[in-house]
């Protein structure tokens, strides 16, 4: 077999196991509760750089989100202006906010859970996320952050009788070209 036969065999290989995320089929959405009633929103933008994740070996995992503050939408203008401002998300001075895994580990039966860095308005802490993997492709799961963590919803809102202390996030990715579980 020639050189350029294998390379080309091998080329295909590595295009045939290359990740992509599927925007119309991803979300991220973050849920909180206001005078105890729960509040939805979403965030339109976000990415996954570098996204790298075999199954069969978690550890050599790269995950990566960064996600678009700018992009809150919570169905209200009104709403989302608010959002941008320095109390809640300070979208204008810290457009993103990210998540970088150092390390994965597998739980079985196709769940894993990533610790690593969260930085939300120039501020790190760990956090611990679980995640679910289905043989097509999908990667969903969720975590919890306390608000007051990252003073979001500072000054008058820091008062947690109005605006709850937890603030669950979901998300869901689907990708294309995901290794079997």
């Amino acid at each position: 077999m020639s050189r350029f036969v294998l390379a080309a065999l091998l080329l295909a290989a590595t295009a045939a196991q290359s990740q992509t995320l599927q925007p119309a089929g991803s979300e991220i959405v973050f849920v909180g509760k206001q005078m105890g009633v729960p509040v939805e929103g979403r965030f339109q933008r976000f990415s996954l750089p570098g996204f790298s994740f075999d199954p069969k070996k978690p550890e050599a995992a790269k995950v990566a989100i960064q996600i678009d503050l700018r992009s809150a939408s919570m169905g209200a203008a009104d709403v989302e202006a608010e959002l941008a401002k320095p109390e809640w998300f300070d979208s204008k001075r810290q457009p993103n906010a990210s998540f970088t895994a150092q390390t994965v580990k597998a739980l079985g039966g196709g769940r894993f859970e990533l610790q690593g860095p969260f930085t939300l308005k120039g501020i790190s802490k760990p956090l611990t996320v679980q995640l679910q993997l289905s043989p097509a492709g999908l990667a969903s799961g969720q975590f919890v952050i306390k608000r007051g963590d990252w003073q979001i919803g500072a000054g008058e809102w820091a008062d947690t009788a109005i605006v709850a202390a937890e603030v669950q996030v979901k998300f869901k990715f689907q990708f294309s070209g995901m290794a079997p579980l």
